[in-house]
Parts: C-alpha cells; structure tokens; sequence
C-alpha cells in the first residue's frame, strides 16, 4: 500500500483542484457494468498516474451532487488515514471531497 507520509501528494491533489483542474464528473456509474469499465480504464493507467486517476474518476474537492456526496461516507475511505482504498485509485483523500467511483 502506497503511503504519502510527507503529504506532498495530497498538497498536489488538493492544488490541482483548487488550480480548476477540470475532471469527468459525468456520468456516474450507476450500474455495475459502468463502475467495472470505470475501473478497467482506471487499470490502464499508470499507478503512478495521480492526474489521470483524478480526470478520468472525477475528484473534486467539494461534495458533489444534491445529496452532496463525499468521500467521507464512501465505503473505500480509510477515515483515518484520509486514505481513498479503492486499489484502483489507491490516493489520499480528504472527507469532503468526491470521485464518481464513490459508493456507500
């Protein structure tokens, strides 16, 4: 399991969001054939790839949606590590922010 102990990868995520990196937040994959083509395109990428794991899965760094959705109460978030578990994206996360792999 990857770690960021210094936090430069959360600073960097946290940057490029507010910087407006702009990211796929649509569409969500409601079925469980579009998450796990979700994921398979997430598979395609380099591990090492936290900007494309970002665009393609949608992070922003705010809840999302009119249920304001956040990775607090997806059930991949490691609350305290702050840690999104998913092994496809694998990357810190904070409570309030949101991906479209989020799932309860």
């Amino acid at each position: 399991m990857p770690i960021d102990p210094d936090g430069s990868i959360r600073a960097r995520m946290a940057k490029l969001m507010a910087d407006g990196l702009r990211t796929q937040t649509e569409p969500f994959p409601y079925t469980s054939t579009e998450f796990a083509a979700l994921l398979d395109q997430c598979r395609d990428l380099d591990a090492d790839d936290v900007v494309g794991k970002m665009v393609l899965t949608g992070w922003i760094d705010k809840p999302y949606g009119e249920d304001r959705m956040r990775c607090q109460e997806c059930m991949y978030y490691l609350v305290h590590r702050k840690w999104c578990d998913l092994p496809e994206l694998d990357l810190p996360a904070e409570p309030d922010w949101w991906c479209r792999l989020w799932r309860i």
